[in-house]
């Protein structure tokens, strides 16, 4: 028996990442999970991970997953989705947005004045306003079962400067979302909470180049922690205590007694939380309860 049996999810931005991470670990716990993303068949994108080899690898583990191929900026397509789900499932227990968009060909050094335009609206319309347009679509079934979770993939850069304006604006946009929609649907039985991954081991951050990035790999996370994280929320009756509010995933891990793959917690101990100071890159988070405001 799975803590999620008989549980509905939607994922979205599972091909690969976080997104992949969250999806496979949900399935474990027995959640039949519907996954979204742009690259269907392996190959299809420069980058590994396709909706295809999450699909494949859920099902060889035993789970359920269900493929939908689709562009976050496409709202028609978004609300067939949910049409979908209502249509076979009838219910949503778990929205996860995990989409988020970076230029391939942004160059994290150069100033934002010399980078695209395109760095802004990719990552604002696939990011930020996609997460908006999931909550949308998925709210209305949500609201009629009174229940239910919706886990915003965010950043610690959503208070702190990193990479790029449009990257922090973007995630500061998905921190107030989730504050002001956990507002409005209180009393509903619907929990909204924002999680903070730290580096991630993911299969694209890989590939890039870690100086320029100003990447630190030591200690960091797999993309299943952050699934582990939002299982544990999705499994506690008393979740809507946490809503309107940010975790990091290693807050988490620690509040739930779970760990990463390897049975590690990633980034050892991390500093206190200075919110007078506007590192860079962003730093990990304290082990409070949540995020200072």
């Amino acid at each position: 028996m799975g803590k999620l049996d008989g549980q509905i999810a939607v994922i979205t931005g599972a091909t690969r990442g976080v997104g992949r991470g969250c999806a496979l670990e949900l399935a474990a716990e027995g959640s039949t999970v519907y996954v979204t993303g742009r690259t269907l068949h392996e190959g299809d994108s420069q980058f590994p991970g396709s909706l295809e080899s999450t699909v494949e690898e859920i099902s060889r583990a035993g789970g359920r997953a269900i493929p939908v191929e689709l562009d976050q900026r496409d709202d028609d397509a978004v609300a067939a989705l949910f049409q979908r789900v209502r249509s076979e499932r009838g219910r949503l227990d778990v929205l996860v947005n995990s989409s988020f968009l970076i230029p391939d060909d942004m160059d994290p050094n150069a100033p934002f004045w010399e980078t695209s335009l395109d760095c802004w609206d990719d990552m604002h319309e696939v990011g930020a306003r996609s997460a908006y347009v999931t909550i949308h679509f998925a709210a209305p079934m949500l609201v009629e079962q009174g229940r239910g979770l919706v886990a915003n993939v965010s950043s610690s850069a959503g208070r702190f400067y990193y990479l790029h304006p449009a990257y922090t604006t973007a995630k500061s946009v998905i921190e107030r979302l989730t504050r002001d929609i956990a507002h409005l649907l209180e009393g509903k039985g619907i929990s909204v909470v924002s999680i903070w991954p730290y580096t991630v081991n993911s299969e694209r951050m890989l590939m890039l180049d870690a100086n320029a990035w100003q990447l630190d790999f030591e200690g960091a996370e797999s993309p299943h922690f952050t699934g582990r994280a939002i299982t544990a929320l999705a499994a506690d009756e008393n979740v809507a205590m946490r809503s309107g509010r940010a975790f990091t995933t290693r807050q988490l891990a620690l509040d739930y007694g779970f760990r990463d793959l390897d049975g590690s917690l990633p980034y050892g101990t991390p500093p206190p939380l200075d919110l007078q100071e506007s590192p860079n890159p962003p730093p990990p988070i304290t082990d409070s309860d949540s995020i200072p405001e």
